[in-house]
């Protein structure tokens, strides 16, 4: 929505589009998917190949693709629960599951793929086990490279259509994005595609050198990453689930928008929190114009709030009267 005014007979925007907010459906459930495929296919070619090799790096990237693979079996509960609607007991519906489900998750990549690989890297290191068949290793982790990158080019897909939005870049939005699937898919899918360099380059100096030490030094460092990642996503979703405002700039858009509703002289108060993906709950102080009686206020504040509600990025929101010596936001 824009913070411009609307014509007469038509319902004015009132609330600014902060996050990708564009009405439509999220494309998460269809990144998620096309994760969990492409995981689970990867996750069985690596076994396979790690059964075959011996190699510590192909065996920390078969756990790394077992964990992404579990993972998105999270991700896809996390939208699907979190877009229940509101009832009695959940006034304001089910969007902070997301976040649940997503930190299920991102532990889940912590304890099956960061530790698994780091376990394994150590034991390796000292106590190395040749490694064989390395065309095999090459060609799978050339096939898992291809699965991956897929997954990933839809993930940065959907970001940079929803950072387009609100001219952010890609990075940046993905670290900001109230929707922590896409987070979790961009994250796990980048760290994959550099997990599968680290592997083959420690297969390809085991080949060359006859020594097991820098693959297994690739095992360890697939779990570094994986730590790494894990706990930035466990951090976003631990922000989301406590309570998160909007950025700075869209809160002034908000401003601005209420302030082009022809009813609205003053806006002396706002607090907008993220209460799921795409889904906010919005409490404001405002000065309406006119100077009607406290019965004829309320009943305006109360139609004010119904409209707000009509847009798709608002799941409540509550109004107020602002006192006379409040100054204007």
């Amino acid at each position: 929505m824009s913070a411009h005014g609307a014509g007469p007979g038509e319902h004015p925007p009132v609330v600014a589009l902060g996050d990708a907010f564009t009405g439509e459906k999220s494309e998460s459930t269809l990144t998620v998917l096309i994760a969990f495929g492409a995981n689970f296919l990867v996750a069985v070619a690596k076994t396979w190949a790690a059964a075959l090799t011996g190699s510590a790096s192909m065996v920390a990237e078969a756990a790394h693709s077992w964990a992404d693979t579990g993972n998105e079996i999270f991700l896809m509960i996390a939208n699907r629960r979190a877009r229940r609607p509101a009832d009695p007991t959940h006034p304001l519906g089910y969007g902070r599951e997301a976040y649940v489900w997503s930190m299920f998750a991102a532990l889940g990549l912590f304890v099956a793929g960061s530790a698994v690989s780091i376990t394994h890297g150590l034991h390796e290191l000292f106590d190395p086990e040749p490694a064989t068949d390395f065309v095999i290793g090459y060609l799978v982790l050339g096939l898992s490279f291809l699965l991956e990158g897929t997954s990933f080019l839809q993930s940065v897909r959907q970001a940079r259509r929803e950072a387009a939005t609100v001219h952010r870049d890609v990075i940046a939005h993905v670290l900001a994005t109230s929707d922590p699937t896409l987070r979790a898919v961009f994250a796990e899918d980048a760290a994959a595609l550099t997990g599968l360099v680290i592997a083959a380059t420690g297969l390809g100096l085991h080949q060359a050198t006859g020594s097991a030490t820098p693959d297994a030094i690739g095992s360890i460092l697939v779990g570094v990453l994986l730590g790494v990642v894990a706990i930035v996503l466990i951090d976003r979703n631990r922000q989301f689930l406590v309570g998160m405002q909007v950025s700075e700039p869209v809160r002034v858009a908000i401003v601005q928008a209420l302030r082009a509703l022809p009813e609205v002289s003053r806006v002396t108060a706002l607090r907008v929190e993220f209460i799921g993906p795409r889904q906010l709950y919005l409490v404001a102080d405002v000065d309406l114009t006119g100077e009607d009686p406290e019965p004829v206020l309320a009943l305006r504040l109360r139609a004010l709030e119904a409209r707000i509600r009509e847009s798709p990025a608002v799941v409540d929101c509550t109004l107020s009267p602002s006192a006379p010596d409040e100054p204007d936001l």
